[in-house]
């Protein structure tokens, strides 16, 4: 029985009604980079997966949603997120996820363990120097302290099995630093796949993922374009986004 999140939320769901789910009516809510994130992970039945920030748990529940069989730890520091992301467990009936509630960079003190087959982060990008929110929860999800794409790769990667991937999706402005960052982790990047706004447009976000280690070439992919000129999804997005297909990687 999990503990009943005290946070204001709106209840939704995900991946065209496949994944029921409640995030804060205030603060830092989801869009669509933890489904997109989810839609890459190549994850299968039996496997072991690892989320860093999980916040109130939509990549997780997408991924879990996507393959059965699945079994995942899910890390978030902000209490109040976590008893949410426990409830989205639940109503989801996903008996296999298990929510932490730690900062990812304390993973032993956390009670983290073992050997994953997998771990992924949607991590804090805004630089230190912008403009705070006025929302407590939504500044401390968004702002990255110097570091810390550092100190993430560094835990999420320890955790991993020998070829195990790590994989994140970022801002192409933050590129150079987790390259260096998934290097020193010993998760040498390994494949970068471009998200376009537009067909016309420059790619705002990027899908980044590490192979521990690896060893090889970084492979550039074709990437997926979101948006058609008029402004809805194009099929490819939608796939993914509605109807839970996955995003090959």
């Amino acid at each position: 029985m999990t503990e009943p999140s005290d946070v204001q939320t709106t209840n939704g769901f995900l991946l065209g009604g496949r994944v029921r789910y409640a995030q804060p009516r205030n603060g830092f809510r989801s869009g669509i980079e933890p489904v997109l994130l989810a839609a890459c992970i190549p994850a299968s039945s039996s496997q072991r997966v690892l989320e860093a920030g999980t916040g109130a748990g939509a990549a997780l529940l997408c991924l879990t949603s996507r393959v059965a069989g699945l079994s995942g730890v899910g890390v978030e520091r902000d209490p109040a997120m976590a008893a949410l992301a426990r409830d989205n467990v639940a109503a989801n009936g996903f008996e296999r996820l298990e929510i932490v509630t730690g900062d990812i960079a304390r993973a032993a003190e956390n009670g983290l363990a073992g050997s994953f087959d997998h771990a992924f982060a949607n991590p804090p990008y805004h630089p230190a120097g912008g403009t705070p929110s006025g929302i407590s929860a939504r500044e401390t999800a968004k702002r990255a302290h110097a570091g810390l794409f550092g100190v993430w790769a560094t835990s999420l990667g320890t955790l991993l099995r020998p070829r195990g991937t790590l994989t994140l999706i970022l801002p192409a402005s933050a590129l150079p630093a987790c390259l260096l960052a998934l290097d020193a982790a010993n998760c040498p990047a390994a494949t970068l796949l471009p998200l376009w706004p537009k067909a016309d447009r420059q790619a705002k976000l990027v899908l980044l993922r590490g192979i521990r280690q690896g060893r090889g070439a970084l492979k550039l992919l074709p990437g997926l374009v979101l948006h058609t000129a008029e402004g809805g999804f194009t099929p490819e997005a939608e796939a993914i986004l509605r109807d839970g297909a996955g995003l090959p990687f």
